[in-house]
């Protein structure tokens, strides 16, 4: 029987064949026939160009329904979906293509002269254009092909789509998600947040993330779900649109940008859940939130190489500040060294097992192996702790863990203290360079805190070791596309604070 995750999505594409999937910021909809056909004819095009089961097809497309037919097709034809963020440049995009090694590149018309030499150079012969209008070359190559086609067969490992990690600590990875890693995250993500055929998702988010590629669209295709589905997130068009959605999905910055815009509970008459993830929700914001509209955002956590681990309940307590419980089917740990388990309360690494996780990482056998355990569990690279009911709390990320004195500092622990005090939006703390200690603890801050004043604040709260030695106010924080604070980015900033 065929693993092929399409098959999954297809009893609900298939029937009621004309009831909208699709909902564009213009008013026009697209049936769930039209999406299912039109997939079709992408993927007899594909195959009749001599792409085979396991060849990878890089995508860097700005979003648009045609767009989400290509990633169904690629699926029912066993192709690898590669999609590529749209802000790379011609550096980043040259590593991407070296690496993964495409029969095939699919680009908007904007991205094609920074593609096509690359192309050209490294002999990928199969090249079209996409636009978020369905306007291109693949849509016109294709219009005339045949919307019937076999679903190919997959096995569970088998791999569906290739994704690369952020590369903040070096080249970035590629990370192998097989057709049986996406259904068995799917089918939990479904269960736990009890979509139906009666839900109308508002989709602002970008679709070469996780976050919107698989975690939001999977969950409307399993479940007959419609779709508003709008190329970005803008404020006031989410407050023009939420009236009509039952769910939202979003980064935290959508929040605080929806609290700024004056969201309120009349413009939610219908929402049942606002979930967020990607990165951190601040407690306030949670809270600020549900003052506004009554709704308690639901935080979930998960990463490209695992799709979703924890999600606060449906129905339960969504605790600020967690990440909620494991999902169906998951296993999640926290230890110390030698994979040792901890006790609830003890701050240590992460780990995580499933049918949810990665198959490796592309041509990295040896990274493979390092970042998974003996029993199969994989080091995620997050530090946290475990409630005595098994709710899961991000302390930070490994590679962000400050060394100073031989003495470890984890960051988000004095954020959470210094996002308390007066006059202050947010921070980051980072470790830079220092002379004597070999890490000093900086704090970069949004906001008019008064440096001295933080200071004094933060001694009588952290161990001396622990405070900041400097406090920096600034405007923003660096983010990349999914709201997730670039620490790397203030580490290179600020490298030379110390140094005489």
């Amino acid at each position: 029987m065929s693993a092929n995750i399409f098959d999954v999505f297809l009893p609900q594409l298939a029937a009621p064949a004309e009831r909208p999937l699709l909902t564009l910021g213009c008013g026009t909809q697209w049936s769930r026939k039209q999406v299912l056909e039109a997939s079709g004819r992408l993927a007899n095009f594909l195959v009749g160009q001599g792409l085979q089961p396991g060849d990878r097809v890089t995508v860097q497309i700005d979003k648009g329904p045609l767009g989400l037919c290509l990633y169904l097709a690629c699926l029912r034809a066993g192709l690898v979906y590669h999609p590529l963020n749209t802000g790379y440049q011609p550096g980043e995009l040259e590593y991407f293509l070296e690496n993964a090694e495409p029969r095939a590149v699919i680009c908007s018309a904007t991205y094609e002269s920074a593609l096509a030499p690359l192309c050209e150079r490294l002999g990928i012969g199969l090249r079209w254009t996409l636009n978020s209008d369905d306007s291109g070359s693949l849509a016109e190559a294709s219009g005339g092909c045949e919307a019937e086609f076999a679903t190919v067969a997959r096995a569970p490992d088998e791999l569906a789509a290739l994704l690369y990690s952020s590369g903040t600590t070096g080249r970035p990875k590629g990370i192998m998600l097989s057709h049986g890693n996406m259904a068995a995250s799917a089918r939990a993500l479904h269960a736990a947040w009890a979509f139906s055929e009666q839900d109308t998702l508002l989709h602002m988010l970008p679709v070469f993330h996780v976050h919107g590629l698989f975690v939001a669209i999977h969950c409307v295709l399993m479940s007959g779900a419609q779709m508003i589905y709008l190329p970005k997130f803008e404020a006031r068009e989410a407050l023009a649109w939420l009236p009509k959605a039952t769910v939202m999905m979003g980064v935290p910055t959508f929040y605080t940008r929806l609290l700024s815009a004056g969201i309120s509970a009349g413009h939610c008459p219908k929402v049942r859940v606002f979930i967020s993830g990607s990165a951190p929700l601040l407690a306030d914001t949670f809270a600020d939130f549900e003052a506004a509209t009554g709704h308690r955002i639901l935080e979930r956590y998960g990463m490209t190489e695992t799709n979703m681990n924890t999600s606060n309940p449906l129905d339960g307590e969504r605790r600020p500040g967690t990440v909620g419980q494991a999902l169906p089917g998951v296993q999640v740990r926290v230890v110390g060294s030698h994979n040792r388990p901890l006790a609830s309360g003890e701050v240590g690494d992460i780990q995580v097992a499933g049918a949810n996780v990665f198959q490796g990482y592309w041509r990295m056998p040896e990274k493979t192996a390092e970042d998974f355990t003996r029993d199969g569990f994989f080091n995620t690279g997050d530090k946290g702790m475990l409630s005595p009911d098994g709710y899961l709390s991000i302390i930070g990320r490994a590679k962000d863990l400050i060394i100073t004195g031989g003495l470890n500092v984890y960051p988000k622990e004095i954020e959470l203290l210094i996002d308390e005090q007066p006059d202050v939006v947010e921070s980051a703390v980072i470790g830079v360079p220092h002379p004597d200690f070999g890490e000093a603890v900086v704090a970069v801050v949004v906001g008019k805190a008064d440096p001295a004043a933080l200071k004094a604040a933060m001694a009588p709260l952290l161990a001396k070791f622990k405070q900041p030695k400097r406090y920096i106010n600034v405007d923003e924080l660096p983010r990349n596309t999914m709201g997730k604070v670039q620490k790397a980015a203030l580490r290179s900033r600020y490298q030379g604070l110390f140094q005489s």
